[in-house]
């Protein structure tokens, strides 16, 4: 992916807030995906007792970054996005058990699969430095009627 000249800032695209969001910024957005950046606060509420931030995180990492992939899909066009939710993960593996505090994750979600009822799936990474420190797949979904699936979901 190639930087991306002025993104919006990251609250207009992701609708986590406070503590709950996990990307800083934006770095680039092309057809093929995102890349965010997010560093790990020491202070955090999910800091272990070194101040770094546990690798199963890493998972809300991809999640939000594909929530930005398609918040930035939908800005372009105009259109709100709408609450979607994780299916499912395959095959994500840490290499590390932590993401040291104060150090700058990349994190990418790149699109593999899109049909038109909201069924998605990206191959997702974590990169620290030049070295990869966790890759998954996610499979997300965005429902036409949330209310109406998570109901569903929960009978």
């Amino acid at each position: 992916m190639n930087a991306t000249p002025s993104l919006p800032a990251i609250e207009e695209i992701v609708p986590h807030r406070g503590t709950m969001r996990l990307l800083d910024r934006l770095l680039t957005f092309d057809a093929e995906g995102v890349c965010a950046e997010y560093t790990p606060r020491c202070d955090a509420w999910y800091a272990n007792s070194d101040g770094d931030m546990p690798a199963w995180i890493g998972i809300e990492l991809m999640a939000q970054a594909i929530a930005a992939d398609v918040g930035l899909r939908k800005h372009g066009t105009g259109a709100q996005p709408k609450p979607g939710v994780v299916l499912g993960t395959r095959r994500y593996a840490a290499r590390r058990p932590a993401f040291a505090g104060g150090k700058a994750l990349r994190v990418s979600a790149t699109l593999l699969y899109r049909d038109a009822g909201g069924l998605a799936a990206y191959a997702c990474r974590i990169v620290l430095d030049t070295e990869e420190v966790a890759s998954a797949t996610l499979t997300v979904f965005e429902p036409d009627d949330f209310p109406t699936f998570l109901q569903a979901s929960l009978s």
